[in-house]
């Protein structure tokens, strides 16, 4: 699967206030934006327009799920299955919703104030053939920069402009040239595995890992949102996310023995854990009211054989986890501990 991480560098032109988990608020903007940029028959609902099937918008916010099966229970695994093409047929069965090929990853500062001329930064992750689109997607946050973000954005306040946007250490896009520089970006993200501190030991050197929730982390078992985190509840949503981005935005889900590495996962205990419940609230401008999210924050730390499940944990720091994951949530960083 391609990855694609880009940080734009915007600078503000007048003053802005906004939300401590700013998130929310960049997504909401830049839906609106990217449609504006994209879309051909204005006004039109996009369960009803002709040119659905080519149109970035509803790839981008309403992908469509390429089957009619009816949705498992949320912490079910397929028994595994013989060949490659026999997982992507199950995979089409066992995902609920088909993931959104991108993340939005805010500025963690809990700033909430900002006055003219003051820059502010964001990340950008685009999946698969995303990348391919990235023009649009730069585009549509320099023109949601002239409509502004924030508290007051109606009043014409947190108006800011895009500066420039980097990738890899390099510049892809600057305000004085106006145009995004050819090339790739982006690079082949996949479930090999990552070399790490223990990586010149045995094959069961790590016996221990930390896990930051960086970002709110809102995961459902036996369908409800957890609010604690037993190893095998965070294998099963790694092992959600992964078969389901690369099953719509890869190559197809991998070849891994899903059972097997849930069964392994019960054998993983929690050493220590310093984990709360965080609730914040975000303003849905598609409800047209206030909706009250919460998720798990803090760290654990978890100790058993876990080499096998490094890979997978390397995967979803990188895609997120979780729930909402556009807004940024689910962000994670592991720390090993041989």
């Amino acid at each position: 699967m391609l990855y694609g991480e880009y940080e734009f560098h915007c600078i503000f032109n007048n003053d802005a206030v906004l939300p401590a988990y700013k998130g929310s608020t960049f997504r909401g903007v830049f839906g609106h934006a990217l449609k504006k940029v994209v879309c051909a028959l204005k006004r039109q609902d996009c369960g009803d327009c002709l040119l659905r099937e080519k149109c970035l918008y509803p790839f981008v916010f309403e992908i469509a799920p390429e089957r009619t099966t009816s949705s498992p229970q949320v912490n079910s695994l397929a028994p595994v299955p013989e060949n490659q093409q026999q997982y992507n047929e199950m995979s089409k069965k066992r995902i609920a919703a088909p993931p959104h090929p991108y993340v939005i990853e805010p500025d963690l500062n809990r700033q909430t104030r900002y006055q003219a001329g003051e820059p502010f930064d964001f990340k950008l992750i685009l999946f698969g053939r995303a990348n391919d689109y990235l023009p649009y997607f730069i585009y549509a946050f320099h023109e949601m920069g002239k409509k502004g973000v924030g508290k007051g954005r109606e009043e014409g306040k947190g108006i800011f402009r895009l500066a420039d946007v980097t990738a890899n250490g390099c510049q892809v896009y600057n305000a004085e040239e106006g145009r995004v520089q050819t090339g790739v970006f982006a690079n082949p993200l996949s479930l090999r595995a990552f070399p790490g501190p223990c990586a010149e030991e045995s094959a069961s050197a790590v016996r221990r890992i930390n896990l930051t929730l960086v970002t709110p982390l809102r995961l459902k078992f036996d369908n409800h949102l957890e609010a604690s985190l037993p190893f095998h509840i965070l294998v099963r949503a790694m092992l959600r996310r992964a078969a389901a981005l690369m099953q719509y935005h890869g190559d197809g889900e991998p070849a891994l023995d899903y059972p097997g590495l849930v069964a392994h996962a019960q054998d993983i205990s929690i050493a220590a854990a310093d984990l709360r419940w965080y609730d914040w609230r975000r303003y849905s401008n598609r409800q047209d009211q206030s909706m009250l999210m919460g998720g798990i924050v803090g760290s654990v730390t978890y100790a058993g054989a876990l080499d096998e499940f490094i890979p997978l944990i390397r995967f979803c720091e990188k895609t997120h986890l979780g729930k909402q994951t556009t807004f940024g949530l689910g962000q994670i960083a592991m720390t090993i501990r041989c």
